[in-house]
This record gives C-alpha cells, sequence and structure tokens, in this order.
C-alpha cells in the first residue's frame, strides 16, 4: 500500500440520465435515487483511495438546493478531502444539467465518512493524502474542524449527562410546549 496519494488519484465523476422511473410524486427525481447515487460514489472514491472495500460511516447534511427534473444529465463528482487512519472524508457534489438548453444547476454537495475495511471485516489503515494547493488544505481543515464539531455535539447531548434544565429557557421561544410534571 502506498503511504500518501494525491486528490487526483481516486477523484470520480459519473454522468446518468434521470429517467420517469427516478421520480417522485411531484415529478422531481426523488431524493432517495440521488442519495443512492452519491452513496455509490462516495465508495467508489474511497475504495480507490484506500484499495479496500468501504463502508458508510456517516453523511453530514444533505441540503438539496434545486430540484432535478426527469430527462436532465445528472452528472456526481467525488474526491477526497480528508485521511485519519482508517476513515476518509469524501467530497460529493451534484450537479444537473438540462440536455437542451445545457443550463446547469448545482443541486447538492455532501461529505460522506467512509471506513476501509480489510478481509476479515476489521478497519485498516488508508493511504494519506497529498495535497497540493490552497483548496485542498481548506478542504482537509475543514473536514477536520466538523469531524471535532461533531464529536463535542455528540459528547454534550450524551443521554447520560444531559441536564435538560440548561436548555428549557432557551427553547421557550421555539414552537414547542414544554410540560414535564
Amino acid at each position: 500500500m502506498e503511504k500518501f496519494k494525491s486528490v487526483k488519484e481516486s477523484r470520480v465523476s459519473i454522468t446518468e440520465l434521470m429517467l420517469p422511473s427516478h421520480s417522485n410524486f411531484g415529478g422531481k427525481v426523488h431524493g432517495g435515487h440521488i442519495l443512492n447515487l452519491m452513496d455509490q460514489i462516495a465508495f467508489a472514491c474511497a475504495s480507490k483511495h484506500s484499495q479496500q472495500y468501504c463502508v458508510t460511516a456517516s453523511v453530514n447534511r444533505v441540503n438539496f438546493l434545486n430540484p432535478i427534473e426527469v430527462g436532465e444529465l445528472v452528472t456526481l463528482k467525488a474526491s477526497i478531502n480528508y485521511t485519519g487512519r482508517t476513515s476518509m472524508v469524501v467530497g460529493v457534489r451534484v450537479e444537473s444539467e438540462n440536455i437542451t438548453s445545457g443550463t446547469k444547476k448545482h443541486c447538492n454537495s455532501s461529505y460522506f465518512t467512509m471506513v476501509a475495511k480489510g478481509t476479515d471485516g476489521k478497519n485498516v489503515p488508508v493511504p494519506g493524502l497529498i495535497i497540493s494547493d490552497d483548496q485542498g488544505v481548506r478542504r482537509f481543515a475543514r473536514s477536520k474542524y466538523r469531524k471535532l464539531e461533531a464529536q463535542e455535539r455528540d459528547t454534550k447531548f450524551e443521554s447520560k449527562s444531559f441536564n435538560s434544565q440548561d436548555y428549557i429557557k432557551e427553547l421557550e421561544s421555539e414552537n414547542i410546549k414544554i410540560d414535564m410534571k
């Protein structure tokens, strides 16, 4: 296994035509179909980087910015943004293109944490990342801090240490009725 790999070495892109079978009741492409495609490309990118079978550990926020129409081409682009010891953060960008007008829309971006698995099913080390530009440093740093913030948030709201009285005053202005007797 190589000790380090460049972002370019594992970058992946796919384009697919959106068919009527991909649509929801509103006539737009179903978000679940797009999530499935995103998971597939994140797997391909992480597996290419690690040269191992990879599993999805988490998905960081998916905001659907623009709807995707049946008949449009959807392009998904994925690259490794961060490498830990056995995990990788894969940045995935989704764009749609109207075939007749050529109009392109950014539909969403998300970050998939993927973990490399050995043949025995245990986590295995992954190659580090060679970063060669400011954009790469920005993406790596953002992923590192997003990971730290998630750990802090999870710890802060663990049920065994959570005290609801610390938050009740804050929640009074929300669309909630607290009736704890």
